[in-house]
């Protein structure tokens, strides 16, 4: 397939098009758009997050119309609106839409589309590498690290909370019928877990930490407990998500945190739980304390394998790390997990039903970007559909 058919031409999705195209504007506060209206839940460096109206494009070579379905609200999206940033690289420096967890029905197909047709049902890979001959990451398979890569909602490529999206069509992924627009929209904070599952090299029976019950721990839950763990803990720092994880998956083991609890305390208190030092962890918050815990908690030649998002620095505990050859690894994304969680799903091997706790209209996306955000709320995922 043509490079240009395959890949996300970061021209053909230049921002640019849709910020300055007479149709787009943003939304009054008590406004009711058209049911027919495309319109978009964005943030910008003010940290703002309203509806705008934008156009609905047609679909180019090797592109597809999306009617998107259903949208997950991920933490990042929520992080984007309230502090404009991740990092040094990624900062929201003018209006930007958000979404990047969608499924959704093919509604048109461009030039040289031949796989898909309208009604088809799919889920989206947000992240879509240059797919270049010439680029070493996407010729090896690791196309999450393609210098070139259009991440739809991530700065400054509007995202996938709209009405109608195009797509390549490459990166769009065939749900059976039994899997829902909810369920393929999740396909993605799964392939986060599954990621992290393949490069942490999880084995039958290893004793392994989560650390965090939000989204992303609970679907790291779901994940180890179908790769076979045993046991499995998972701290976190509310009872109420605690209490989830275990009706989730009933053999897991919950420790609740107490804030004024050292590492060293909470690793050991990790310890006590499990029965025995942990092999692996994975971390799921991104928080230095957290991440100290987990250090705390394993075995001598264990693995700690962080897939949460923190602060720009942080410490380690070095000369520990050292003294017990602890690993320590990072994700940045995923790469080829698609095929593997929709498989996951169809096959009932991950239940992801139980995550949605919420769901809202696309009219409704400001509501549920605020319920999302709102720890009190109780919301695991919040969803939008349309």
């Amino acid at each position: 397939m043509a490079a240009e058919v395959a890949s996300a031409n970061p021209e053909i999705y230049n921002p640019r098009k849709v910020l300055d195209h007479p149709e787009f504007r943003i939304l009054k506060a008590d406004e009711k758009p058209s049911k027919d209206a495309n319109i978009a839940a964005f943030y910008n460096p003010q940290h703002d997050i309203h509806l705008v109206e934008k156009p609905r494009l047609k679909p180019g070579l090797g592109q597809v119309l999306v009617h998107v379905r259903a949208t997950g609200i991920c933490g990042s999206d929520v992080h984007f609106w309230q502090h404009g940033r991740i990092g040094d690289s990624m900062i929201v420096t003018d209006e930007c839409g958000s979404g990047h967890e969608s499924a959704g029905e093919v509604i048109e197909v461009g030039e040289g589309v031949t796989q898909w047709k309208a009604g088809d049902r799919v889920a989206i890979e947000a992240g879509v590498p240059c797919s270049k001959p010439s680029c070493g990451f996407c010729r090896i398979g690791r196309y999450n690290a393609c210098p070139d890569i259009v991440f739809f909602s991530t700065p400054p490529y509007h995202g996938t909370l709209t009405r109608w999206h195009l797509h390549p069509a490459a990166w769009l992924h065939r749900l059976p019928d039994t899997v829902s627009y909810e369920e393929g929209s999740l396909c993605e904070p799964l392939s986060v877990a599954l990621a992290g599952i393949e490069r942490a090299e999880l084995r039958l029976g290893d004793p392994v930490l989560i650390c965090g019950a939000g989204p992303i721990g609970l679907v790291s839950l779901l994940s180890a407990r179908a790769a076979g763990a045993e046991p499995i803990v998972i701290t976190d720092l509310f009872q109420s998500r605690l209490d989830f994880a275990k009706k989730l998956v009933p053999g897991v083991k919950p420790l609740l945190i107490e804030r004024e609890w050292s590492p060293k305390e909470v690793g050991a208190k990790i310890k006590e739980t499990a029965g025995m030092p942990l092999k692996l962890a994975l971390e799921c918050t991104g928080v230095q304390s957290s991440i100290h815990s987990a250090i705390y908690s394993m075995q001598f030649g264990g693995k700690v394998f962080i897939i949460g998002v923190g602060k720009n620095e942080q410490l380690f505990p070095f000369m520990h790390l050292s003294a017990n050859e602890i690993d320590v690894k990072f994700q940045f994304r995923y790469a080829d997990q698609y095929p593997k969680a929709i498989r996951l799903i169809a096959g009932g091997l991950i239940n992801l039903k139980p995550l949605v706790t919420h769901r809202f209209k696309l009219e409704e996306a400001v509501q549920a970007f605020h319920v999302a955000a709102d720890p009190s709320q109780g919301a695991i995922k919040v969803q939008i559909l349309d």
